[in-house]
This record gives structure tokens, sequence and C-alpha cells, in this order.
């Protein structure tokens, strides 16, 4: 006769204790410290980070300022975030609204938050 135990599992758990949540591992992590602090550094060089940075301004949870050599900052749209170089540090904020109409953005831009403005 076969013995079971009345609790079958396949989950194996790992040794050791699971590390906290960390910003530049977790977008949420990522997420919240930014809407904690109001806004948050990123060095040039974080590579992991900016991409989560980048992913979250996609969705239009924060936005993201190049600071650049001169000490002025840029606004990246979520296009040019993705294809920008690890030259410039960043800081990721919390938007000041959902929709934000920039009188730099080209027209293109402008005209696809047309009806929006209605």
């Amino acid at each position: 006769m076969e013995s079971r135990s009345s609790q079958a599992t396949n989950v194996i758990r790992f040794p050791g204790a699971r590390s906290s949540a960390n910003p530049s591992r977790d977008q949420r992590s990522l997420m919240d410290a930014v809407y904690t602090a109001g806004s948050l550094p990123i060095a040039a060089s974080d590579r992991a980070t900016k991409i989560m940075a980048t992913r979250l301004t996609i969705f239009g949870f924060v936005v993201i300022d190049e600071l650049q050599a001169d000490g002025t900052v840029r606004r990246l749209r979520p296009s040019e975030a993705v294809h920008t170089s690890m030259a410039c540090p960043w800081r990721v904020s919390k938007p000041s609204s959902r929709y934000r109409l920039d009188e730099e953005w080209p027209e293109t831009d402008r005209e696809l938050f047309a009806a929006l403005q209605a």
C-alpha cells in the first residue's frame, strides 16, 4: 500500500530571505518611489532603471527630464526616451496631469490630442 502526503506540491523554496523591493529592479517600486518623493534622479549609466522608466513613461505613469551638461532640463517624449543615450542623467517625475500638451511639441504630436481639448 502506498502512502501519500496530504499536501502535494511542486514548489521548491530557494534558501535565504527574499530580497525587498528595490527601485532599480522593479517597475512598481520605481513608480512608488517617484510618487512618494515627487521626483527621482537616475544616473547617466544606470541602464536598467532608465529602461524601466521608459516603460512607465510610455503608459503615462511618469515623465522623464534629461539633465543636459549645461544644467538645462529637457522633457523627453516616450519615443525619445527609448533612443536616448547614456550620456546624460535623468530626473523621473510624477506627471502633473494625465494629458499635458506642450507648446514645444511638433504639430503632428499635438494633433493626437485634439479631440481631448474639445
